[in-house]
């Protein structure tokens, strides 16, 4: 008996920019290897602090932030980034996500959770219905509003 076919991740088009937050490198090293399929542009910050110098600077649609980190976690970004004009989506990830995680991360505002270790397949999966979301409230594309039922 064959194998079945991979099931096909969309990508974005053009490029979508994604910031990973996460005080463990593995999972930044993780995430770009994941990310480096299609057309992902990724940031990385190691803390809060960082993570917030860099949205401040550029633009980011999808903000991927680990619950904890070492200076704060996932609600203080989500704070911070509700004051952008077009903030992130944002997905947490967590070794713990349950089903109260991710009921408190959409309560607040929240895209989605992600469990660790990542799996490829739901991070692009994720990224991409977070990068549609975002799309459809700020980047303004009729088309892909209207391919995504916004």
């Amino acid at each position: 008996m064959g194998r079945s076919p991979e099931k096909a991740v969309p990508s974005p088009e053009g490029t979508a920019s994604v910031l990973a937050v996460s005080p463990l490198a593995a999972d930044r090293v993780r995430l770009r290897e994941i990310l480096s399929q299609g057309s992902w542009k990724l940031r990385e910050a190691s803390d809060c602090r960082e993570a917030l110098a860099l949205l401040c600077d550029q633009n980011v649609s999808v903000l991927l932030c680990e619950r904890d980190n070492p200076d704060g976690d996932w609600k203080d970004l989500l704070k911070a980034t509700s004051k952008l004009p077009a903030p992130p989506s944002l997905v947490v990830f967590s070794r713990l996500a349950d089903e109260s995680l991710w009921a408190h991360v959409l309560n607040l505002g929240g895209f989605d959770v992600l469990m660790t270790p990542f799996e490829a397949e739901e991070v692009l999966r994720i990224s991409f219905a977070a990068w549609s979301r975002w799309q459809c409230d700020f980047g303004g594309s009729a088309a892909l509003a209207a391919s995504s039922g916004c």
